[in-house]
């Protein structure tokens, strides 16, 4: 344990190649040290250690001090180092990590519980995968702000989080495209509180609001805000941020985009990359990766069994790109995996409140982890639940319950549909009734004593077509043999649905293949199997062969 004798690149787990180890074999714990020297400039600061992630538990020592700890392998954690650094002299933090695959009841989403990845499993993420870093702050800092564009209103309201004394003044400067738009300064008078700024204002020069200012896929714009904390006139912080002026809404029945009709064109995400397993090889490949979705004539991604990395969502919402936001789900029902569960999800759900990419929240995936859900209560219960503390903690977004099928009390009706014939596609999707008599993989769509209440229906996840042209060991739910039968095939099932007037949008498996799921419309290192334009004349409706 004190030997320390192999190096490994962070954030990169040790079952990668770009950690430098590159090695499968199963391992519980595991432990990291690292050294660090702090510069003078932050003497008299407040000094925070930040990681993004570490699966599963862990516990930080930072001088033989021990620090924090945390439970959760998909969300990050911060705590104050202060009393224990040396300024201008050697520090040593050390992480001591168990994550124990044998575990059924521990949120993992697509990491294999075996050696060898298999259907569709893939290989694990031990310890870090997630950036680490520290930041020195001033006593008196912003801790938080959640951001909510009220798009009615034309207003954006801030809940702010402060640390420190409170005689403080905190302003507040919005500007859209280099203009000052509006701002305010408040004097708060407890560690906490919220006021809303109108954006109605002549500086925008607008002659509609919806038309000219706010957020969409096609129209990404954003709105910029700089907040300063000051003290005695003296700058104690500044932080620079954004939002977007956007609403996802239902009303009677359909989904709305900015109070507009919006289909939605989903790819489903595992956000998996070949040398880097769950972590991206570089900020680029965010960039990249969106970029071919948007060519492809997608408008958004469902984040699939992964709490994705928040660089990913600032790159939607800069780029415009819709984020069903998911978590990887567990495999067993425990009253303990339901409590931590509660937990990581709420951190996730509060660390990415800000970002307008996201528009739905789906916790729970195919009755994983609660597969008895039909008859047991404790586990319709916990479904419930899941969907009621996310709504208690957001309510702008579309919550989806059970994501596939044996739904409760869920905003959408979502089904997980693999047929590849068109002419059973158009014939199941022609009316309501043939929806609801649709039982995929055996399993009722909703739960007894649920029912359909006029839920707008998305498919969210069809597809999986294998194609490859080589003779690698791969699979898919469907299958074709050239690049012509693929795209006749992507045709058949992508047709069906955008001509149903029940279905409100569909979501593709998937963007790439994955070790062995050979069902992407790109190779696992993101080059095309056919010509993207094609399918994005399919997903317009204007395929030419």
């Amino acid at each position: 344990r004190e030997a320390y004798d192999r190096k490994i690149t962070v954030p990169f787990a040790y079952e990668t190649k770009l950690s430098g180890i590159n090695e499968t074999e199963m391992h519980k714990e595991v432990w990291y040290r690292r050294s660090f020297t702090l510069p003078e400039a932050m003497l008299n600061k407040q000094i925070v250690l930040h990681f993004g992630a570490v699966d599963y538990f862990c516990r930080i020592w930072v001088n033989d001090i021990p620090v924090t700890e945390h439970t959760g392998g998909q969300t990050g954690f911060f705590t104050d180092i202060t009393a224990c650094v040396r300024y201008q002299e050697e520090n040593v933090i050390r992480v001591q990590v168990w994550d124990d695959y044998t575990d059924l009841e521990m949120p993992r989403g697509k990491q294999y519980w075996e050696e060898e990845s298999k259907s569709i499993f893939y290989t694990r993420t031990t310890g870090i995968w997630q950036s680490v870093w520290i930041e020195a702050v001033s006593q008196n800092h912003l801790k938080k702000v959640f951001i909510t564009p009220l798009l009615d209103e034309q207003a954006v309201r801030f809940e702010y989080y402060l640390a420190g004394s409170t005689d403080l003044f905190l302003d507040t400067r919005i500007s859209f495209n280099g203009t000052y738009v509006t701002g305010c300064r408040i004097e708060p008078r407890a560690m906490k509180g919220s006021f809303t700024l109108e954006l109605n204002q002549p500086a925008l020069k607008s002659w509609n609001f919806v038309e000219d200012l706010t957020w969409s896929p096609e129209s990404p714009r954003l709105f910029d805000v700089i907040f300063t904390l000051s003290k005695d006139e003296v700058m104690e912080d500044t932080v620079r941020s954004y939002f977007g002026m956007r609403k996802i809404s239902i009303d009677n029945g359909i989904i709305l985009l900015n109070n507009r009709p919006y289909y939605q064109k989903l790819l489903l995400d595992q956000g998996y990359w070949p040398d880097s397993l769950l972590t991206a090889p570089e900020d680029e490949a965010f960039v990249r990766d969106i970029k071919l979705i948007k060519e492809m004539g997608f408008n958004g991604v469902r984040k699939h069994q992964k709490v994705e990395d928040p660089r990913f969502l600032y790159h939607a919402d800069v780029m415009g790109l819709l984020v069903w936001g998911e978590i990887g789900s567990a495999y067993l029902y425990s009253r303990d995996y339901a409590a931590g569960m509660y937990t990581e999800w709420s951190e996730a759900v509060l660390r990415d409140y800000n970002h307008p990419s996201i528009v739905a929240w789906t916790p729970l995936n195919e009755s994983w982890g609660i597969h008895d859900i039909k008859t047991n209560k404790l586990q319709q219960g916990h479904s419930n639940a899941m969907l009621h503390i996310t709504k208690s903690l957001d309510e702008t977004r579309i919550v989806i319950d059970d994501d596939g099928w044996e739904h409760t009390e869920g905003d959408l009706l979502t089904i997980h549909d693999y047929e590849a014939s068109k002419e059973v596609l158009k014939k199941r999707y022609s009316c309501i009734d043939t929806i609801l008599e649709f039982t995929p993989s055996g399993r009722a769509l909703y739960v007894s004593g649920w029912n359909y209440r006029n839920q707008p229906i998305i498919v969210s996840e069809c597809g999986g077509i294998d194609f490859r042209k080589d003779e690698v060991k791969g699979w898919g739910y469907s299958s074709a043999v050239s690049g012509e039968e693929f795209l006749k095939c992507y045709e058949d099932i992508v047709a069906a649905l955008m001509n149903s007037e029940l279905v409100q949008g569909f979501c593709y498996t998937q963007l790439t293949d994955v070790e062995q799921e050979t069902n992407g419309l790109l190779n696992y290192d993101r080059s095309p199997k056919v010509p993207l334009e094609k399918i994005r004349e399919i997903n317009e409706g204007n395929y030419r062969k």
